[in-house]
């Protein structure tokens, strides 16, 4: 038994879909902040996850040079080269980087 209601079963019909139109839009609307808030945090733990990695790499890094520094023959190389340093005997020479041509200012008297 079909009862045709004519005007009113149509505005029924389009005041539900306003409501689940309606329903939907305040879940979004409140779920919103936390969305963004969501997005924020991932932006955040992707730079912490880089940053942590850039570290890992450096902690390998200084991993491996303390390592090669238990090695008598790096030390001694180290040595020379940073300080300087010569058996005895041996004659040190070092060579400096040549000065660039610029020219002098002015003295503003």
């Amino acid at each position: 038994m079909n009862v045709n209601l004519g005007i009113w079963d149509k505005l029924t019909k389009l005041i539900v879909l306003l409501l689940v139109l309606a329903t939907l839009l305040g879940v979004g609307a409140w779920y919103l902040p936390l969305i963004r808030q969501n997005e924020r945090m991932r932006r955040e733990n992707l730079k912490l996850e880089a940053e942590f990695q850039k570290e890992e790499e450096n902690y390998k890094r200084l991993k491996a040079s303390i390592e090669a520094m238990r090695d008598p023959r790096t030390v001694e190389r180290l040595a020379r080269e940073k300080l300087s340093y010569a058996k005895p005997g041996e004659t040190v020479i070092r060579f400096e980087t040549p000065s660039t041509n610029t020219v002098p200012r002015p003295v503003k008297r």
